[in-house]
């Protein structure tokens, strides 16, 4: 399963999918970018399709990844420094770097009802993309894909400096007439 927002670099797998990227934190490794790239097309794919679930799949996948890892990579499998499971497994509090990203990027961050009723996968997407020092442009494209924000909100944060600031959506998210 790939996002829309990932579409562009995630779908020739030469980037690591949100959902491969969810379960090799849940299998606590550390996986770059570089060792992934050696990894072949179908093995990439593997990785984004295998379950990772239960505790056997969880140790299926993490040993998948481990063999994988010393086969193709002359780099050792790195253990994740903290997991930071709960943050994004629990639906009923909202992380504060979901918060502080949305702030950042001038928009209303989710609900306590909204963040609850988000499907893991996507709880972990903005985690993750709250957290990312390179990656987070894709913050609030995910918020308007997962239905947080109007289709417009966020359209004009990076917009032409040229235009008019009295003429951004105002907070209720309208353009002006």
């Amino acid at each position: 399963m790939l996002f829309d927002f990932e579409r562009d670099f995630a779908a020739s797998l030469r980037c690591i999918p949100m959902i491969a990227r969810q379960k090799l934190d849940i299998v606590g490794i550390k996986l770059s970018l570089r060792q992934w790239s050696r990894f072949s097309r179908e093995e990439r794919g593997s990785l984004a399709d295998l379950p990772c679930e239960t505790e056997q799949e969880q140790a299926a996948y993490s040993e998948r990844v481990a063999r994988l890892i010393a086969l193709r990579s002359d780099e050792p499998l790195r253990p994740l420094a903290t997991r930071g499971l709960e943050a994004w497994q629990k639906g009923a509090q909202m992380p504060d770097a979901v918060r502080i990203q949305a702030q950042a990027d001038g928009i209303a961050p989710p609900t306590t009802a909204q963040w609850a009723a988000l499907q893991p996968l996507q709880r972990f997407a903005l985690v993750k993309l709250a957290r990312s020092k390179h990656e987070n442009e894709n913050f609030v494209p995910a918020m308007r894909e997962f239905g947080l924000l109007p289709p417009h909100a966020g359209l004009l944060h990076n917009a032409d400096p040229s235009i008019n600031p009295s003429q951004a959506p105002s907070a209720h998210g309208h353009l002006p007439n």
